[in-house]
């Protein structure tokens, strides 16, 4: 090989190499902006309404429309990406520090999963301080269901709520489907709607409490003449 051979070789070595290298840069970049996230699309009361849930009773589960947990006095919803997540326990350890205040209310709290493996439920439980339900046809994580996948995992945001919830000394395990995105919902009795919808956009993306209690406390009574309204 000449020397003007080898020349070019090189630099068309170096040249995949930068484009490589760049390549990988700016996916990097990227991952960590929202322009690659699915967006959400906002949940109407009508869509929720008639989403059917299980009790998670192992002999005889029930089977109801999700209006009930809401219909008289409103109610606060965690839609749980996975039990066994360390980041899903988190939030669910500090949305249950409302339920003193939430009790004064008169609003329940409750928590719908995806899928019932094991005694992942029964271990959430300690973490969530309210009833939990089925939610087999994942109604509640749509209208439009958003995935993270392994993107997630070069995300700095994801990362920096990784060490938060560690540092906090939530420990949890891979058990589950963990890609389809969670969030909360406040929701006021009869028709007063959505008074909350937040969507988790990457994971441990968690709802600030103040907001929920907030959006709690904006909760009228339920009454006949409401109703109709």
């Amino acid at each position: 090989m000449s020397f003007l051979d080898l020349s070019f070789f090189s630099m068309g070595m170096w040249s995949l190499g930068a484009g490589a290298l760049g390549a990988a840069v700016l996916s990097l970049i990227l991952a960590n902006t929202d322009l690659l996230l699915t967006k959400s699309v906002t949940a109407t009361l009508e869509f929720l309404e008639d989403i059917e849930l299980k009790t998670m009773d192992n002999e005889s589960p029930k089977t109801f429309k999700a209006r009930e947990l809401w219909k008289d006095r409103g109610a606060v919803i965690m839609a749980v990406r996975r039990p066994g997540c360390f980041l899903c326990r988190e939030e669910a350890a500090e949305l249950s520090t409302l339920k003193p205040q939430l009790d004064q209310l008169g609003i329940p709290l409750y928590a719908v999963v995806k899928e019932k493996i094991g005694s992942e439920v029964e271990d959430f439980q300690p973490y969530f301080k309210g009833k939990i339900f089925l939610d087999e046809r994942k109604k509640f994580y749509g209208p439009q269901k958003r995935k993270m996948m392994f993107m997630g995992f070069i995300r700095l945001g994801v990362w920096q709520n990784f060490f938060r919830a560690r540092s906090k000394g939530f420990s949890g395990n891979l058990e589950g489907e963990g890609f389809i995105l969670g969030g909360v919902y406040v929701i006021g009795p009869g028709k007063q709607g959505i008074l909350l919808e937040h969507r988790e956009k990457e994971f441990g993306d968690k709802v600030d409490p103040a907001s929920v209690l907030e959006a709690a406390k904006k909760i009228k009574p339920h009454t006949s003449a409401s109703e109709g309204k």
